[in-house]
């Protein structure tokens, strides 16, 4: 069901915010992003045109990161909404 789909993402989500793969500030890339969100990389971009994710933050012309505590924000998004 969607309500414990909701909840073991939520496990997962509690559990990835004590990890190491999510620095206490600083910036993350993609790669990280996508490996604390379990969606595609063309539904992250595709979220952020609809404003459901956070924007990249340009580190450079060809470089851009998420600021952690947006990615933090949007975990504790996904938790309200259980």
């Amino acid at each position: 069901t969607i309500t414990g789909y909701l909840s073991r993402l939520w496990f997962f989500l509690e559990n990835i915010m004590k990890s190491e793969l999510l620095p206490e500030i600083g910036f993350v890339r993609i790669r990280t992003v996508l490996q604390i969100i379990p969606v595609s990389r063309s539904s992250w971009y595709l979220g952020i045109q609809q404003n459901k994710y956070p924007k990249p933050v340009k580190l450079g012309p060809r470089s851009s990161a998420w600021r952690v505590e947006d990615i933090r924000a949007l975990i504790d998004k996904f938790g309200g909404e259980q």
